[in-house]
C-alpha cells in the first residue's frame, strides 16, 4: 500500500490514481467466524474486544459496478464495532449470510472473516463501471447507509428500505482497514479544513444526531425547545449538544463526571447534570423501577431550566429509558436510536398515553440527511468530537475503551495515514474554526 500512500501525499492526478495497481490483499481489523462462540457464558462487561479483533491481511474482493475502492487514511470506533467484537446481541455473521443470498455480488460478503468499521475518510482509488459522480483521486468521507437503491422501498426514505444495512456492521469490507469497498452512494466530499482523522469520526454519529433532532423524520427540534441529552460528551451526544445549541434550543446535558461537564461548559452549555454526583438509581439491584428517582430527575431538570424537556435524546436504553419517558413534558417527544445499556426496556405507560407523549425510533440517516450533516461539518458549523487517536494495530484497545465508556467524544483510528495532522487543504477555514476543533482532545 506504500505506493498508494505516496500518491496521496504527493497529490497525484486522477489518471495517476487510476493507473495504480490495486493490491491483492490489504491490512484490516476483522473478526473471525470461528470465534463466534468464544464469549458464551461470559458477562458482557467481561468480553474483551482486544481478544476478538484481529489485525492482518485479507483478500481484496472484486469491485461491483456501483462500488468504489477507497484507500482509507483514517477510521473510527463506534458502538457497533464493540457489538461485533463481543458477538452481541447476535453474531454479525448471520446478517452477512442473509445479505449473501440477495445477489451474485452480495455473495462476496460471506467470508470466514468480517472487516469491521462504519466510518472512513480517504481517497477514491478505483470506481466501478456504473459510477458517474466520483473518480480516482477524490478525497472523500464515507457514510454507512448500505442499501440497494433499485428496491422501491428505499425511494422515499432509504432508512425504510427492506434491505437497508449498516456498512461494516451488517456487511463486510468495512472502514477499519487500509482499503474499503463501498457503494458509490456512500461517498461524500471530505471537509477540506479537517485532518484525515477528524474527517473520519463524523459520518455515523453526526448523521444519526441530525436525523434524531433536526430532520422531519425525527423530533423536528425548534428554537426554544428544552432537550435532555443523555451521554452528552459521548459520540452521538456531543453532536446532539451542538445541534441544540446551533438551533436555538436549550440543552440539558447529562454526563458521568465533573471533567466531562467542563467540556460542555467550554462548548457553551449552561445546564449540566452530573449523574455520578447525583447518584440516580432508576433500577434497583433486582431490576425494579423506582418512580421516586424519575421524579427526582424531573425536579433537577426543572431547577436548572424551569420546565420539563420538550425532547429527550435517548440512547442508553434500559438504564434510562423509563426515566426518559417520565420526564418528557406533556406532549413531548422521546427519540431513541440505541440501547447501549440493554435492549429490553420497560416504562410506565400511564405517563406516556395520558400525557400524550410521542416515541420516535431513529436509525442512522438517509442519503439527504447524511449529506446535510456533512455539509454542516464542511462549513465549520458542527465540529468533530475527536478525543483520541490510535493506530490500526491497536483497534482492539480502542474498542475496549469504548466498551467500558473510558472515552469522551469519538476515538479515531489511523489506517494509511502515517501520523496525525495530515489532510488539511482549507487552512483559512481551519484557522477560523480555531479552538473549537480541540474541545474533546486529551
Amino acid at each position: 500500500m506504500q505506493h498508494i500512500l505516496d500518491a496521496i501525499e504527493s497529490g497525484a492526478s486522477a489518471d495517476d490514481f487510476a493507473a495504480l495497481p490495486v493490491p491483492e490483499s490489504y491490512r484490516a481489523a476483522h473478526v473471525r467466524k470461528d470465534d463466534q462462540e468464544m464469549w458464551v457464558g461470559v458477562p458482557s462487561r467481561d468480553k474483551d474486544p482486544r481478544k476478538s479483533l484481529h489485525i492482518g491481511d485479507v483478500p481484496t474482493p472484486e469491485l461491483a459496478p456501483d462500488e468504489a475502492y477507497v484507500a482509507v487514511m483514517a477510521s473510527s470506533i463506534n458502538f457497533n464495532t464493540v457489538w461485533t467484537s463481543i458477538f452481541e446481541p447476535v453474531s454479525t455473521f448471520g446478517p452477512i449470510a442473509r445479505l449473501a443470498r440477495e445477489s451474485e455480488w452480495a455473495k462476496r460478503h460471506d467470508q470466514p472473516y468480517q472487516v469491521v468499521g462504519s466510518d472512513a475518510s480517504g481517497v477514491v482509488l478505483r470506481v466501478g463501471s456504473a459510477v458517474r459522480n466520483w473518480k480516482p483521486g477524490d478525497r472523500v468521507t464515507v457514510h454507512c447507509n448500505h442499501v440497494d437503491d433499485q428496491d422501491p422501498s428505499a425511494h422515499d426514505d432509504s432508512m425504510l428500505a427492506n434491505n437497508q444495512r449498516i456498512w461494516g456492521y451488517e456487511t463486510n469490507f468495512g472502514g477499519l482497514a487500509d482499503l474499503a469497498v463501498v457503494k458509490a452512494n456512500q461517498l461524500m466530499p471530505k471537509p477540506e479544513h479537517l485532518t484525515w482523522e477528524e474527517a473520519a469520526v463524523n459520518a455515523l454519529c453526526n448523521s444519526t444526531s441530525y436525523r434524531m433532532l433536526v430532520s422531519h423524520n425525527g423530533a423536528q427540534m425548534k428554537q426554544g425547545d428544552v432537550v435532555l441529552i443523555w451521554g452528552a460528551t459521548g459520540g452521538i451526544g456531543a453532536y446532539a449538544t451542538q445541534y441544540v445549541l446551533n438551533g436555538g434550543g436549550i440543552p440539558v446535558c447529562v454526563v458521568s463526571s465533573a471533567e466531562k461537564g467542563e467540556i460542555l461548559r467550554n462548548m457553551g452549555v449552561e445546564h449540566i447534570i452530573d449523574r455520578a454526583a447525583a447518584g440516580y438509581r432508576f433500577l434497583d439491584d433486582d431490576g425494579n423501577h423506582d418512580e421516586g428517582e424519575w421524579r427526582r430527575l424531573g425536579k433537577d431538570i426543572r431547577s436548572l431550566c424551569g420546565e420539563d424537556p420538550d425532547i429527550v435524546f435517548e440512547h442508553p436504553g434500559r438504564s434510562t429509558f423509563a426515566a426518559s419517558m417520565y420526564v418528557a413534558k406533556r406532549g413531548g417527544t422521546v427519540v431513541t436510536c440505541a440501547a447501549t445499556s440493554g435492549f429490553m426496556m420497560e416504562f410506565d405507560n400511564r405517563h406516556f398515553w395520558m400525557r400524550l407523549k410521542r416515541l420516535i425510533g431513529s436509525h442512522f440517516a438517509n442519503y439527504k440527511e447524511a449529506y446535510e450533516a456533512n455539509r454542516l461539518i464542511s462549513k465549520g458549523m458542527i465540529q468533530p468530537v475527536l478525543s483520541q487517536v490510535f493506530p490500526l494495530e491497536h483497534t482492539g484497545e480502542a474498542a475496549y475503551q469504548v466498551h467500558h465508556n473510558m472515552h469522551e467524544g469519538k476515538i479515531g483510528v489511523l489506517a494509511l495515514a502515517p501520523t496525525e495532522g495530515l489532510g488539511v487543504t482549507d487552512h483559512e477555514l481551519r484557522d477560523k474554526v480555531g479552538d473549537r476543533l480541540r474541545w474533546f482532545r486529551r
